[in-house]
């Protein structure tokens, strides 16, 4: 199953229906974030994986390091459940699962959503991997793959329903870009997919293709 035209089919349907204002807003903070350096100051391949340990949504904490110490770990920061995209890249995400684990894999899934939220989106998409919550954003800054939301996105966010501190649980506005990163077992970086346009996804393919050459190396 390919994610792309998903996500293609409803960036269109959307763009069909948004406002002139809405979609001239976007662009602006898309070149805004596009200047600003993020993506080349983000983790890349070849760099070594901070450790962390969040809660997951189910109950416990996950710590990267001890699911690292089983085999390779798949990390996915996502906006929250609440984006269209990332609902539709999770859902994408669990069709893999399988392949992911038999390559002896562990994929998580991390948003700066609240716990509560982060249990309300494994729950309505029937995800079986961890959902983990994020705090003030504060591992996906530790990875350079967050942002503050631009200034004049925030009240349209909020008419939308997704004023970020009601859904973050915190004051700020912040948000991971799209990324995807495949760690290693000695916590080097294997694969890094950073786009800061959030309708782009890493295809759930590619992520199967790179757990499995690591296994078989």
């Amino acid at each position: 199953m390919l994610l792309k035209p998903d996500l293609e089919r409803f960036r269109a349907e959307f763009m069909a229906k948004a406002p002139a204002e809405v979609r001239s807003a976007m662009a602006r903070a898309d070149v805004e974030l596009a200047a600003s350096g993020l993506i080349e100051r983000a983790l890349k391949a070849g760099d070594a994986a901070p450790d962390f340990a969040l809660p997951e949504a189910r109950g416990g904490t996950v710590r990267l390091s001890a699911r690292l110490s089983e085999g390779p770990v798949v990390l996915s920061f996502f906006r929250g459940g609440w984006c269209p995209y990332c609902s539709l890249e999770l859902r994408a995400l669990q069709t893999v699962l399988g392949e992911i684990r038999r390559a002896g894999a562990e994929l998580l899934a991390i948003s700066p959503q609240t716990l509560r939220a982060s249990r309300a989106t494994a729950e309505q998409f029937g995800l079986a991997f961890p959902v983990l919550s994020d705090a003030r954003a504060a591992v996906a800054t530790a990875f350079g793959v967050v942002f503050d939301l631009a200034d004049e996105l925030r009240p349209l966010y909020a008419r939308f329903g997704h004023a970020l501190p009601d859904r973050n649980g915190d004051d700020s506005w912040r948000l991971p870009i799209p990324a995807t990163y495949v760690i290693d077992r000695d916590q080097t970086v294997a694969l890094a997919f950073l786009d800061i346009d959030y309708s782009h996804r890493l295809e759930p393919a590619d992520i199967v293709a790179t757990v499995a050459a690591l296994r078989s190396r």
